[in-house]
């Protein structure tokens, strides 16, 4: 039994037993660690490949699982060697997979044999992940050399300078952080004042006029005021255009007359003062009666 619960016997003594578990004599990982004395731990292992049971010689497919005794049996420079021995469950026979670090592969080593699916990269015409042909020369010491020298330039030319750079900023920024967030803390303080005291204006032209608190005003600095000015000059250009192109089908039509050169030019400004208010009403009654035209009778 393991104890879960919060209930501690009378005769527990924290610094004699530790844990529940020390007391009642349990392992924390119970039944699996049985053979904890021994190195070995059982979990639960997963076939990394297709077998032939070597016991009983039924095929066992990639995939099933096992109550496995895992065990460390060694080591390939730091990285550990784990070797998994499962009870075949077609019968009584056992089989062993240990880790193949150096090649990154399971291998069957005693109980059973494995069925040979590698795919191999050089005769579907790319490369070897691992070359670990033992009758390979030995590599060639010059370009060893050449490719330690790039690196080491690499090194020195570009990696360098960068954590350099990296570190002066680093330094730049942490050195003195107090001084850094009151700078920081000072400049917010200015710019919460300075929008403070424009809300606060804001506030006051709306009540002044009763406009609704939802409105929001736009600044009168430079920037809002050139935009403005370009929005206006932009809006009486297309005016004139607007007003240009209705004279010219007015003209066309004949409700207004057109503009006269020559003589027209040299007569007194009396004449046009008497002429002007007749021409306008001509011009306005004209227009007023192509309005309630249709289109087909022009």
């Amino acid at each position: 039994m393991q104890g879960f619960n919060k209930y501690y016997p009378p005769d527990f003594d924290g610094e004699k037993h530790g844990s529940l578990n020390s007391y009642r004599g349990k392992h924390a990982l119970g039944d699996r660690a049985r053979k904890i004395d021994q190195g070995i731990l059982i979990t639960r292992f997963e076939l990394p490949f297709n077998i032939w049971c070597g016991t009983c010689n039924n095929h066992i497919g990639m995939g099933v699982r096992y109550n496995a005794e895992k065990k460390k049996i060694g080591n390939y420079y730091s990285t550990p060697i784990y070797s998994f021995r499962c009870k075949c469950h077609l019968c009584s026979g056992w089989f062993e997979i240990q880790t193949d670090p150096k090649n990154t592969c399971y291998v069957v080593t005693s109980g059973a044999r494995q069925k040979q699916e590698d795919w191999d990269p050089e005769e579907n015409g790319g490369f070897a992940a691992h070359n670990t042909d033992p009758n390979e020369g030995p590599v060639d010491p010059l370009a060893a050399l050449e490719k330690s020298t790039e690196a080491q330039n690499h090194m020195n030319k570009v990696q360098v300078p960068r954590l350099e750079a990296l570190q002066t900023v680093s330094d730049h920024y942490g050195d003195d952080p107090y001084t850094l967030s009151k700078l920081v803390r000072k400049r917010f303080r200015e710019e919460k004042k300075v929008e403070k005291e424009k809300q606060a204006a804001d506030d006051a032209l709306k009540g002044r006029y009763g406009l609704p608190e939802t409105l929001k005003l736009t600044r009168d600095d430079e920037a809002t005021q050139a935009k403005d000015k370009e929005a206006w000059e932009k809006a009486r250009m297309d005016l004139a255009l607007k007003d240009r192109s209705k004279r010219r089908k007015m003209e066309s039509i004949g409700i207004i007359p057109r503009k006269q050169l020559g003589s027209s030019s040299s007569l007194g400004s009396g004449s046009k003062g008497r002429s002007s208010a007749a021409e306008l009403l001509r011009a306005r009654i004209l227009e007023n009666t192509a309005r309630r035209k249709p289109p087909n009778a022009l």
